[in-house]
């Protein structure tokens, strides 16, 4: 232990009233022994910290902060240095309002399009969401605070995403949902880790052994402070005793008498609770000195700034039909669609960022060179027509050159604890673009959606500038690139589908009741349409540049690959090279290639340099399950370099000798997988697949404590049942408003559990317990529980902290 001398002077109480949250984002503190309360505030795109009292969902307002481009935006820059700036001025921004713990980035694989979180994580490939994340990593830590990577592991949905259960191979599982968090963990080397809310492979992944034991500490080699997604602790004494280290946001004391309760069955042990103490006061001593800004309007200054030059290099030129694009000068421009009034520049859920100024076209076209004749909105936020706004736009477009027809997703498209339910922009927002296409054949779309969308009306438009969730100052950015002031230099981090049905696992995807199948094993994103042949919309590492790039001359050995490029075009810009790997002749199932490095490289017009990708440790492994061991196996690879997964430019071919002498599949058994076609794999392949039974996920019986609340529509009482609608009904409100309604949507997915473990105390498990009596039907008994429960619960907590918390800090 790093901190005996501390953790000596602290009673067993204490020690187990310190691993469980003390208010929605403070941990308890003991400040007499040198233990500080350790504040932690939601951060993947900007400090989201709460004015008034914390309430984790949002009530109460959080301070002003720079929203930056969201991870799925910034990963389109495929820039680690710019990640790690952007880390840096989140960090700063973080150690002006003293917090410790940022809790991002969010690195979770973007197994399906639908997922309504897509937004917060980077990218459908780990290797790439692993350098961008330890990058963000590196800068948040820079400035003496943490940075909490997130969310271990295999957290793929929002429906239903703390009761349900991720079951996958373990080949699948290390290959591409954990790889993110090796390379993330190893090179950035975060000091806290967020588990997730899901189980995986049956165990909850906060009290997960294999997860927290097995991989993140012993092979990956983590030692910092693992804390719970805000409500995600199922069973406390397991996770002390595997490996998380503190519960939040705040259980209350019969947390505490969980783990002492433990104690005296042996169900953990002294040196499990001293193990996960001693990591808690690790990363609150090692974030006591934080370097803070001497101005602070300064720091906002120079934040709005970095986050234009964050969404600059982050945006996609998708379509640029007769070089549209960057606008003639003397062309008669319109600006078209009400995201250009009020842009959707960030996502919905706890990363919402309370933005110190908001760019928009009206304020910005009075500075610009371009000859902009009018404005008009177009279409109602909500999916609703409106004829005299749409008679205004058409009218414009009839005046002019050029259209710029701000689009996308709204509001109520894409949340935190909602999926999506298909992959269509709202229906007025093509129906009007369609009619200004009848008038106007010179239309450049500009987009704002937060993941991948359909995108069968493109044939409308001659220019598309995919902007993503661009965050608070990408309007600005938008315009440069429109002005051609400078060259877009972003490339999807992610596929975008012709048609949602091509994706491979919409049999599987969400879940089949309590259970979610990765039947699709490793063929994730280009990993499948490459492999199975499916053509896309645009492709994995696919983006426009104004200028041309020619590569020419590979050199590969074992150690390395290097080629050049050259700048032929007549603007200077950036081009993003990428290194893929295949091995054709395997004795194992594979995707075509694999992404195994890239290089972003500035060029002025006629200038060439030689790039070199030196291979890793990452470069040809496999995990195999046969030995339990990441091998590699001996052959002659291919070494693909693209300007994108399709583009392919250059080839050559590396002989490596590898160490594999046992191989863990027969090509008989699995024919779905060796020949990459898995968007039907029968029960028996799957079976074959994970080695054991398919998991029986179907609801039987009465509601249990890790059913979610929306599954009372279930329930034998009718005042569960009443319950339930009182939910539903809300949830359809808010989306018909626009505008999701997170605490709800939070409630209606939350398990019963939950309602203890974020009750501040008020709510013991035992009273939970008797809540589901009720639920079940047996309301007597369950009002009875409910009572008795709470006067004993009251009792607990007073004894609790009178006689055993006589140096906490109180407030």
């Amino acid at each position: 232990m790093k901190h005996r001398d501390i953790i000596e002077k602290m009673t067993m109480e204490e020690k187990c009233a310190y691993l469980s949250g003390k208010n929605a984002w403070d941990t308890r503190s003991f400040s007499s022994i040198g233990v500080d309360v350790l504040h932690h505030a939601d951060g993947p795109t900007g400090v989201r910290k709460q004015a008034g009292k914390g309430d984790h969902l949002g009530l109460n307002a959080s301070v002003p902060a720079t929203c930056f481009p969201t991870a799925a935006t910034l990963a389109n820059s495929w820039d680690v240095s710019l990640l790690e700036k952007v880390g840096e001025g989140l960090g700063i921004e973080a150690a002006a309002e003293d917090v410790n713990v940022l809790l991002g980035p969010g690195i979770n694989i973007k197994r399906n399009p639908l997922c309504g979180r897509n937004f917060e994580y980077y990218s459908e490939d780990p290797y790439l969401s692993g350098k961008l994340a330890a990058a963000m990593i590196k800068g948040i830590q820079s400035n003496g605070i943490a940075a909490c990577v997130k969310h271990f592991a295999v957290n793929s949905q929002e429906l239903r995403r703390m009761a349900m259960d991720s079951v996958l191979d373990e080949r699948t599982l290390r290959e591409i949902y954990i790889t993110a968090f090796e390379i993330a963990i190893k090179e950035g080397k975060p000091k806290s880790l967020m588990t997730s809310y899901n189980m995986v492979n049956g165990v909850y992944a906060n009290e997960n052994e294999h997860l927290l034991t097995d991989i993140l500490r012993k092979d990956i080699g983590f030692d910092g402070m693992v804390v719970t997604d805000w409500g995600a602790s199922n069973d406390h004494a397991l996770g002390v005793k595997n490996g998380s280290s503190l519960e939040m946001p705040a259980p209350g004391l019969d947390s505490a008498r969980e783990l002492l309760e433990a104690l005296k069955t042996g169900k953990i042990s002294e040196s499990n609770i001293d193990a996960r103490v001693d990591e808690l006061i690790d990363i609150t001593l090692a974030t006591k000195n934080k370097k803070k800004p001497q101005d602070k309007a300064k720091m906002f200054e120079d934040n709005n700034a970095l986050a234009r030059e964050a969404a600059r290099k982050s945006i996609v030129l998708l379509k640029n039909e007769e070089n549209i694009l960057p606008l003639d000068k003397s062309k008669k421009v319109a600006i078209i669609g009400d995201f250009a009034f009020s842009p959707r520049y960030q996502g919905a859920g706890s990363s919402m960022v309370n933005a110190t100024i908001v760019e928009n076209a009206q304020r910005l076209i009075k500075k610009l060179d371009l000859n902009i004749i009018g404005m008009a909105h177009g279409y109602s936020r909500a999916d609703k027509e409106d004829e005299s706004l749409v008679n205004e736009a058409i009218e414009l477009a009839k005046q002019v050159d050029i259209v710029l027809y701000f689009f996308g997703l709204n509001e109520a498209s894409e949340s935190e604890g909602l999926d999506r339910t298909h992959l269509r922009i709202p229906n007025n927002q093509i129906t009007l673009l369609e009619k200004l296409s009848k008038v106007n054949e010179n239309i450049v779309g500009i987009i704002s959606a937060g993941s991948c969308i359909e995108m069968p009306w493109e044939k409308n438009l001659k220019g598309i500038l995919h902007g993503y969730l661009f965050g608070q100052a990408g309007m600005g950015a938008i315009f440069e690139l429109l002005s051609g002031k400078y060259s877009p230099s972003g490339k999807l981090s992610e596929s975008i589908v012709k048609k949602y049905e091509d994706v491979p696992n919409i049999k599987y995807y969400p879940s089949k009741e309590r259970t979610s199948e990765y039947r699709e094993s490793i063929f994730v994103g280009y990993r499948y349409f490459t492999t199975a042949n499916i053509p896309v919309m645009y492709p994995f590492g696919y983006g426009l540049s104004y200028t041309e790039f020619k590569y020419s001359d590979i050199e590969a050995d074992r150690n390395k690959v290097s080629f050049y490029i050259e700048n032929t075009g007549k603007f200077a810009g950036e081009e993003i090279t990428q290194l893929y790997i295949g091995l054709k002749e395997s004795n194992i199932f594979r995707s075509k290639f694999e992404l195994k490095g890239f290089e972003k490289v500035y060029l002025n017009p006629g200038e060439k340099k030689k790039v070199t990708i030196l291979f890793d440790d990452k470069s040809f492994r496999f995990y195999n399950v046969a030995t339990n061991a990441f091998e590699i196996e001996t052959g002659e690879y291919d070494i693909y370099i693209g300007s994108s997964c399709v583009d392919i430019r250059l080839q050559s071919k590396v002989s490596v000798e590898g160490n594999t002498t046992v191989f863990p599949y027969n090509r008989s058994d699995l024919p779905s997988y060796f020949d990459g076609n898995v968007a039907n794999v029968s029960d028996e392949e799957y079976r074959i697949l994970l080695g054991r039974e398919i998991p029986d996920g179907r609801w039987s019986g009465e509601l249990g404590i890790n059913d979610a609340l929306c599954q009372m529509y279930y329930a034998k009482s009718f005042i569960a049942r009443h319950v339930y609608k009182v939910l539903d009904k809300r949830l359809k409100k808010s989306l018909e408003e626009g505008v999701p309604d997170l605490n709800t949507l939070f409630q209606f997915n939350m398990p019963f559990r939950a309602i203890g473990k974020m009750s501040n105390g008020q709510v013991s498990m035992e009273m939970v317990d008797a809540i589901l009596l009720l639920v079940n039907g047996h309301f007597f008994k369950g009002i009875t529980g409910i009572i008795k429960g709470y006067f004993k619960n009251r009792k607990a907590n007073k004894i609790y902290k009178e006689k055993f918390l006589q140096r906490e800090d109180r407030e």
